[in-house]
């Protein structure tokens, strides 16, 4: 079985913030649907997202739709912490929880938040998976050092630039 990863900025790193319906974001998602469907015909069949705002839930959305049309993939969600949505509005944790429902698996990294939890969980991606899928526009914050980590591994890395 080959396993793919994401990782990816939140909404308030990205030029257009929480705004989905502006034309970069709907390219983008259009973008990561193609690497999506990309990897599938590589032969990936497991997918896991860190489920944090932003890149990490819309590829979760992604590939819930194509397992709802068919395809023979399943979904993980990694979560750094069991408490990881509480801080969030009520739209979001909502969001969160829909995906969580249609996930096949969910790994909880730490019961509770810790300083590294989110590193841990980005190396319990890279570790378990063959390809990330990460859109980044510089090798900074978390999303940078998961990129590094899976140079580091030899993983394929197909990066969505920004």
């Amino acid at each position: 079985m080959k396993t793919v990863c994401f990782t990816g900025r939140r909404p308030q790193k990205l030029p257009w913030g929480y705004n989905e319906t502006d034309e970069r974001c709907i390219k983008l998602k259009q973008t990561l649907t193609e690497k999506i469907e990309k990897a599938i015909n590589d032969g990936a069949s497991h997918f896991i997202s860190g489920m944090a705002l932003g890149v990490d839930m819309w590829a979760a959305e992604i590939v819930i739709e194509k397992k709802k049309r068919g395809y023979d993939i399943t979904l993980e969600a990694a979560l750094p912490h069991r408490e990881q949505s509480a801080k969030w509005s009520g739209q979001h944790k909502t969001r969160y929880n829909n995906i969580l429902k249609e996930c096949d698996k969910i790994t909880v990294i730490s019961e509770k938040y810790t300083f590294s939890c989110m590193m841990q969980r980005n190396c319990y991606m890279v570790d378990k998976s063959d390809r990330v899928i990460a859109v980044l526009d510089d090798l900074s914050g978390g999303t940078g050092k998961t990129v590094l980590y899976a140079r580091s591994k030899k993983l394929d890395i197909d990066i969505i630039k920004i």
